[in-house]
């Protein structure tokens, strides 16, 4: 896959529920705090300093994108969890 003459690597994780694919968009969006999905990890870069562009990013420490990926990831394991939780109490 290309983009603007860069070469661009398919999304890895293969989601179990393919129907879900919105839903997960909409969660990232959210513990990102913003309206697109697909910009969240450039958001988050720039707020942890990284200078992460778009196209090929093959210059950056692992460190770095673990950073961005970690947070991104981390967060949205953390809301399901918030959401599991209440979904639990309210059943009570």
């Amino acid at each position: 896959m290309t983009e603007g003459g860069v070469k661009m690597v398919a999304r890895r994780n293969k989601i179990l529920v393919p129907e879900a694919r919105e839903g997960l968009d909409r969660l990232k969006a959210k513990v990102s705090n913003t309206q697109d999905p697909d910009k969240a990890k450039y958001e988050t870069a720039e707020e942890q300093g990284i200078d992460l562009k778009q196209g090929y990013n093959g210059n950056i420490k692992a460190k770095d994108a673990g950073k961005i990926g970690g947070k991104i990831g981390g967060n949205m394991v953390k809301e399901m969890i918030e959401m599991a939780e209440e979904q639990l109490k309210n059943k009570q």
